[in-house]
């Protein structure tokens, strides 16, 4: 036991005191004791134990209301009542008042010890968790750095994320084109004990398999052509810190196979070099695919996506949290503001068109709908001729797929997207790759798979 736990025991009867006191100052505890309930009042204050043994009748005060002044001065502290005449109200009252344990008398030492030790490691628990909770309030500056969004779904998501970000762990973040992936991946990194070093990241989908391997582990010196001078991967430059892996889906066999020695061993080898180097970064990656639909296929390694999905968070599309909608778009606009110039209004029909729409491009898409609406607006109010032609004409619009497919994979529903996006813009596939938020070599890539490139 950790001799720094301090008990405070308590009861009329000097004996009990005594034979207690044997009892845990051999089991390692600093204890203090006190032989009525108003001298235990006066212990609580001075003392400031960690645990609390106390009966429930006394004279002058009872253990209730020891119970009562030690949750005032520590909600942390545990308290626990013993009684030689317990009954089921006195019982149900102590554990609604917060008493940790409701102990009738006599009982065995090795008992009493037991439950002392649990309410020892569950008092810690609880203020490192407080503790824990404010420090992600200090890291995030308050909740103007949070993720914008109440809805229970996100809101459930953010919650997990603090609640890890904390750890070590690799994070798989899972979810659609637009959900705010990277958003997410910088606020783990924010609130993690790496947010003092650098976090870097690489969209795998938007570079060919020789440079994107070269970006990612680095290259010596003659190693290809072009290759003038020995470079370090971003993997070493995010050293102690976090590496965001964006569309990891869109990976090649052998990058993956690198990929996992990296995890696994903690350590790349740059590409032309035979000696391996160290890193300590923390790796979170996202993929708007189903990974595991890519397993059964052949075209992403189980061995890998299970050392990516320690930790798995899955932010829902914007049509599943419309109520977030409104919160976005006041953000969204104020960011247009300066300092002469107000961030513009929208209108209550502007809203309610926004609202209807269903935002198969998530986030993102709303947040390039609002920037083209603030442009081609001629005065301070955003209204409904301001919006894209196909937020205005399709509210409620859903991709459509194969009549046959009753369960479209990821990819299906993805492909449709594009395709869908790619109409909208005319054939324009520079400014479909703008509303897709991806680089236009990743939606040429995927129009080639597609059968609909130049």
């Amino acid at each position: 036991m950790n001799d720094t736990v301090k008990i405070l025991l308590v009861d009329d009867e000097t004996a009990i005191l005594e034979t207690l006191s044997i009892l845990f100052r051999s089991a390692g505890y600093d204890v203090s004791v006190a032989d009525s309930g108003l001298r235990a009042l006066e212990a609580l204050a001075t003392d400031k134990p960690d645990i609390v043994l106390t009966d429930i009748r006394m004279p002058g005060a009872t253990g209730l209301e020891v119970l009562e002044k030690a949750r005032e001065i520590d909600p942390e502290m545990a308290v626990i009542l013993m009684t030689a005449q317990a009954s089921l109200q006195s019982a149900v009252r102590a554990v609604n008042e917060g008493a940790y344990y409701y102990l009738q008398k006599p009982f065995r030492n090795d008992e009493l010890l037991a439950i002392c030790k649990r309410a020892a490691e569950a008092r810690q628990l609880r203020v490192e968790n407080r503790i824990l909770k404010k420090e992600i309030r200090k890291r995030r500056g308050g909740d103007g750095d949070r993720p914008i969004g109440s809805a229970p779904n996100f809101v459930e998501v953010l919650e997990l994320a603090e609640t890890v970000a904390s750890t070590g762990s690799t994070v798989l973040l899972s979810g659609e084109s637009g959900t705010g992936k990277e958003v997410l991946a910088r606020y783990l990194h924010r609130l993690s004990d790496r947010c003092e070093r650098p976090f870097l990241s690489i969209n795998c989908g938007a570079l060919p398999e020789g440079l994107l391997e070269s970006e990612l582990f680095g290259h010596v010196k003659g190693s290809f052509t072009g290759a003038v001078k020995d470079k370090d991967g971003l993997l070493v430059a995010a050293e102690g810190g976090t590496f965001f892996l964006d569309e990891i889906g869109e990976t090649s066999p052998a990058t993956q196979v690198k990929l996992l020695r990296a995890l696994q061993e903690r350590e790349v080898i740059p590409v032309g070099a035979t000696k391996s180097v160290s890193v300590d970064v923390r790796i979170i990656a996202a993929s708007n695919r189903d990974l595991e639909m890519e397993i059964k296929r052949g075209g992403f390694r189980s061995d890998l996506y299970y050392r990516l999905n320690v930790i798995q968070l899955r932010l829902p599309p914007l049509r599943e949290r419309k109520e977030d909608i409104p919160l976005l778009v006041r953000y969204f606009l104020g960011a247009c503001a300066t300092g002469e110039v107000p961030a513009p209004r929208i209108s209550e029909a502007a809203l309610e068109t926004l609202m209807k729409y269903d935002w198969p491009g998530n986030v993102r898409e709303l947040e390039n709908a609002l920037e083209r609406a603030v442009v081609v607006s001629s005065g301070s109010e955003v209204n409904v001729a301001a919006l894209p032609e196909r937020v205005r004409e399709a509210p409620a619009a859903r991709l459509v797929v194969e009549p046959h497919a009753q369960n479209p994979t990821m990819e299906t529903i993805e492909q449709a997207y594009i395709l869908w996006v790619l109409q909208s813009e005319g054939g324009n596939k520079s400014r479909a790759a703008e509303v897709l938020g991806i680089d236009p070599s990743t939606l040429y890539r995927k129009l080639n798979r597609y059968g609909v490139g130049e």
